[in-house]
């Protein structure tokens, strides 16, 4: 640990029960968009409660909201990565 760093304080647990709570509902949101038919809009609608729920966990359950700037920088860009080369590779298949 470097000198003169600093620490997070402790999250309290009722605000890992309401991230866990809000987990629960966007997953039951999630449940019912399968059953409507938004067209190609729910792809969409899904895609961002996913990304929603990943930005819960990795905010509060891997404590990244408490992290330097570079460290969530890199994580960002990592995922933006993956996705797109997760992309490119739907590309190639609908194009062959």
């Amino acid at each position: 640990m470097e000198k003169g760093a600093k620490h997070a304080t402790h999250i309290g647990y009722a605000t890992y029960v309401l991230i866990w709570l809000g987990l629960l509902v966007f997953t039951a949101l999630t449940v019912a968009m399968a059953g409507f038919h938004l067209g190609p809009v729910s792809i969409f609608a899904v895609i961002l409660v996913a990304a929603t729920k990943s930005a819960l966990v990795g905010n509060y359950f891997m404590h990244l909201k408490y992290e330097r700037p570079l460290l969530r920088r890199m994580v960002f860009i990592v995922l933006f990565i993956l996705a797109l080369f997760i992309g490119l590779t739907f590309t190639d298949i609908a194009f062959r």
